[in-house]
């Protein structure tokens, strides 16, 4: 179960409490008794990069180095 402390108690003590935070603990904050919100460890989004996953996604046309037309307009 979470600890729950009262919003005042949390803001006199934040630092201590984001580190039970980080330790892994839970802790409900409250405003009159009365759950409020709660303070969580954040998990790292991890993506796993597949090699090649694009193949097929990509053309590069043969003509891609060919120099560019002139433009007499500009």
């Amino acid at each position: 179960m979470p600890a729950k402390y009262n919003i005042h108690f949390t803001k006199t003590h934040l630092s201590k409490l984001i580190e039970r935070v980080i330790g892994g603990e839970e802790i409900i904050i409250a405003k009159a008794g009365k759950p409020v919100a709660k303070l969580s460890p954040v998990q790292p989004h991890v993506v796993k990069r597949a090699p090649g996953s694009a193949a097929g996604q990509v053309v590069i046309h043969p003509n891609f180095d060919d120099p560019l037309p002139e433009f007499d307009d500009l």
